[in-house]
């Protein structure tokens, strides 16, 4: 994962609102349901240009001209699709985002609605430790600036989200506060620091996100 590029050839709210909210794609350049049947073949034929060359080479070293390269496309075609490197990988990424976010706001329960608001929050923590797991090259690659990074819109959702719930579990705690504790768990880089650095097991992570959902609520877990 950890190889170089090869080499470029010279230039030729309340639940009910809560959970029945639109998905929130990542794309500021997502699919425009408009495009032309031509533009949207070239779009896919990019992503999955890049989705090989992260497969083969890690997302690190993922550059707009390899993309294009790959795709056998010209640079600039890249650029005008995603904007940039950023655009690129957070497109990457929709998938992925997009089924999460259905199975939160209106899948099955404990994860899904009709739940009890601690079982969603337990549930919610360890979907999302191994939906990380699965997409954390990515996600870091694609991290938003120090400036915009609490303020990315599906990261604006889970905040809500999990701060519905809080309310429902605690009504009179500073869940606002409870919330971007809870959130700061599940941040990428942390996550890759405790996986990847120290070595940790993902079933280590999602036991203490159990844990600390109960304490906070003070309740027990299920058996």
């Amino acid at each position: 994962m950890c190889a170089a590029l090869p080499p470029l050839p010279r230039p030729q709210a309340s639940q009910e609102s809560a959970d029945s909210a639109e998905l929130i794609q990542l794309s500021t350049s997502a699919e425009d349901p408009c495009l032309r049947a031509d533009a949207a073949r070239n779009r896919a034929r990019l992503l999955e240009a890049a989705a090989r060359l992260v497969a083969e080479h890690g997302a690190a070293g993922l550059t707009m001209e390899a993309v294009a390269a790959a795709a056998e496309v010209g640079k600039g075609t890249v650029f005008r699709r995603f904007g940039d490197r950023v655009g690129l990988l957070t497109a990457l990424l929709d998938h992925s985002e997009k089924k999460f976010q259905a199975a939160f706001l209106t899948g099955p329960p404990p994860l899904g609605p009709g739940a009890p608001p601690v079982e969603r929050l337990d549930a919610f923590g360890v979907a999302a430790l191994r939906r990380a797991a699965d997409t954390l090259e990515l996600q870091l690659a694609a991290e938003h600036s120090a400036d915009s990074r609490f303020t990315a819109p599906p990261r604006r959702l889970v905040y809500g989200h999990m701060l519905m719930l809080l309310r429902e579990a605690l009504p009179g705690a500073d869940c606002e506060l409870l919330a971007q504790t809870l959130v700061g768990y599940l941040d990428p880089a942390s996550i890759h620091h405790l996986t990847k650095r120290c070595g940790m097991p993902l079933d280590r992570l999602e036991a203490g996100w159990t844990d600390l959902v109960h304490r906070l609520t003070r309740t027990l877990p299920a058996n």
